[in-house]
């Protein structure tokens, strides 16, 4: 059995805390549903076990060890952050971490019915996380490219999952970002991952942003694009707007990144559709409707 294939079950996860961790190990354990790189598990009411899984190298959850302690204080928003660290070991041979617990109900499993003010939430959470980074923040080679080095990854999925009666309209909000003006500011923290799994809602409104794993130093557009990957139709005029520092061009490249992460999630919901690894079905509709609000504009 390689790496990658080991099972992952409450048992290892109880086994792994009583080697290293043993005053945690009588809390009650319970999978949490999705997760794909890595693995969740909650333990007891307030912690979380982030198991490594199908990434390749544990780049991402160290990086979230080294990074969210230094980020979460300032934050408005519940982040998970660490409290203990797990090494790999015969057992396991991977990195495991608990974390805290971030309360509230995915959002590709919810829904946002207060739009007013989960766009003033997320703005205020990104205006607090998109400060300069310190010289020694990591700078992704996945994330935060301009969209015109995204060009390859854009038109696999305008290939694979744009409908005919709208193709000419994405294409026209892509080669406007593609057009824009690159970012000419500091690098900022990006969190670079925004979508309806890595947040979480609560009384109908955002309440708490999750899986850091990508974070890097660089343009604060790529978070910009959840204006319409996130919000409701209708609001994002209202986010940035509060957000109050995206000039004219970071918003095309915004733009133009949220239709990119909008046929991502497409693609995701085809997959699942299809029975292939990793797909998740009730992503579909949603990248579809995150797309509609793209075309609408500001």
């Amino acid at each position: 059995m390689t790496d990658t294939e080991i099972e992952i079950t409450a048992d290892l996860v109880r086994d792994l805390l009583e080697e290293q961790h043993p005053d945690l190990a009588g809390l009650p354990i319970r999978e949490v549903e999705g997760g794909w790189g890595n693995q969740m598990w909650r333990l007891g009411g307030e912690l979380a076990v982030r198991m490594q899984r199908m990434d390749p190298t544990p780049e991402l959850q160290l990086k979230e060890r080294q990074w969210l302690p230094v980020l979460a204080p300032r934050l408005p928003l519940p982040v998970p952050t660490p409290v203990r660290l797990g090494e790999p070991s015969e057992r396991f041979p991977k990195h495991w971490t608990v974390m805290t617990w971030v309360p509230g109900e995915p959002l590709d499993h919810g829904s946002i019915s207060r739009g007013a003010h989960a766009a003033d939430a997320l703005a205020g959470f990104l205006r607090a996380l998109h400060v300069e980074a310190p010289a020694e923040a990591p700078i992704s080679t996945d994330f935060g490219a301009h969209p015109r080095n995204c060009r390859d990854g854009f038109e696999n999925l305008f290939r694979a999952v744009v409908p005919d009666d709208i193709a000419a309209d994405v294409r026209a909000v892509w080669d406007d970002a593609v057009a824009s003006q690159a970012w000419e500011g500091p690098r900022v923290w990006v969190h670079g991952d925004l979508h309806p799994a890595n947040v979480v809602v609560s009384d109908g409104t955002l309440s708490g942003i999750v899986d850091f794993g990508a974070m890097f130093a660089g343009d604060p557009a790529w978070d910009l694009a959840a204006a319409w990957v996130l919000l409701p139709d209708g609001t994002a005029s209202r986010f940035f707007d509060t957000y109050a520092l995206a000039d004219e061009a970071a918003i095309r490249r915004a733009r133009g990144l949220a239709a990119m992460k909008s046929l991502f999630l497409m693609l995701m919901g085809q997959n699942g559709d299809r029975g292939l690894p990793g797909g998740k079905p009730h992503w579909g509709p949603a990248g579809r409707a995150a797309l509609d609000r793209v075309l609408k504009g500001v």
